[in-house]
């Protein structure tokens, strides 16, 4: 049990949290995280996910690539970080490289080096929006002022990949992705289903894909969303994995509002989300301006 124990459920899940975070390395299992927190093993597990919103397993395998993360960003040795973040193998990170972190472990460690991302710009009705993507999918879809704080917004998340604009014409399938981003804002194509190459742990996976079941029109509260993830408690979480979502339009992070009916939150502004959703509504029928290409 850990030493001088919170007395509260929630208490208790957070004191283990931090235990996981000490001791990501152990080997772990639920019977000795149970034992922490001086409960069951049944109501542990059930408790964990409703305050942190993943299972044990799943928040020591996040805390273990969090910490790859770490060590690989400062240069440490590929195979020393696999270790010591608590990996048996290097192939098992290997295994977890394109949903985890986006790219391989030397990859990542370069800040995306050896990735090459094309991207272009185009007018909406709602503002300029920048599109960009490796040979494998959507990586970036963002709003903004103008196309040079994009492309800087681009690098710093990629700080290492080759990041070009898209030649014309584009390329058939970078064509298909914008014109399907195009036409979703002019109402032609209400359900968006690209391929995404981005990095997301767990948790941010189940909130994004949650998103993408909201229909078109429609919203949903942090906390609905958080019940229909199985994580009722963790509805401040979620407004947090909105918040880190790339790829606007395609994750509709701005159909969640609050459940007071306040829109919320939105990384490019209310003004902007208000506009999404009330396009989606059918309260402004003006039509999106052709894209370049």
């Amino acid at each position: 049990m850990l030493d001088h124990a919170p007395c509260s459920v929630p208490e208790r899940i957070q004191a283990v949290c931090r235990y996981i975070e000490r001791h990501s390395d152990d080997r772990l299992t639920l019977d000795d995280l149970a034992a922490k927190a001086a409960m069951s093993r049944f109501h542990f597990a059930r408790s964990f996910k409703a305050v942190v919103g993943v299972t044990p397993k799943q928040y020591l395998s996040e805390t273990r690539m969090k910490r790859l993360k770490g060590d690989l960003q400062t240069a440490k040795p590929i195979d020393a970080a696999v270790y010591d973040a608590g990996y048996g193998s290097a192939s098992r990170v290997y295994e977890q490289a394109s949903t985890r972190l986006g790219m391989t472990p030397a990859q990542y460690r370069a800040a995306g080096a050896g990735v090459s991302i094309s991207y272009a710009a185009l007018e909406t009705p709602v503002g300029l929006m920048m599109i960009g993507a490796t040979d494998r999918g959507i990586c970036f879809v963002q709003f903004g002022e103008n196309v040079e704080t994009l492309a800087a917004a681009l690098r710093r998340e990629y700080a290492g990949a080759g990041i070009e604009p898209m030649r014309t014409p584009y390329h058939p399938e970078f064509r298909r992705w914008v014109d399907a981003v195009a036409n979703h804002l002019r109402g032609e194509q209400p359900h968006l289903d690209l391929p995404l190459d981005i990095r997301a742990t767990a948790f941010q996976m189940r909130v994004w894909r949650y998103l993408q079941s909201i229909p078109y029109g429609s919203v949903a509260s942090y906390g609905e969303v958080a019940a229909g993830i199985g994580a009722p408690g963790a509805a401040r979480a979620v407004a947090g994995a909105c918040a880190s979502n790339m790829v606007a339009l395609v994750i509709p992070c701005h159909r969640v509002i609050r459940g007071t009916g306040e829109l919320g939150g939105y990384r490019w502004g209310q003004v902007r989300k208000r506009a999404l959703i009330d396009r989606e509504r059918g309260k402004n029928g003006e039509a999106a301006s052709r894209t370049p290409g």
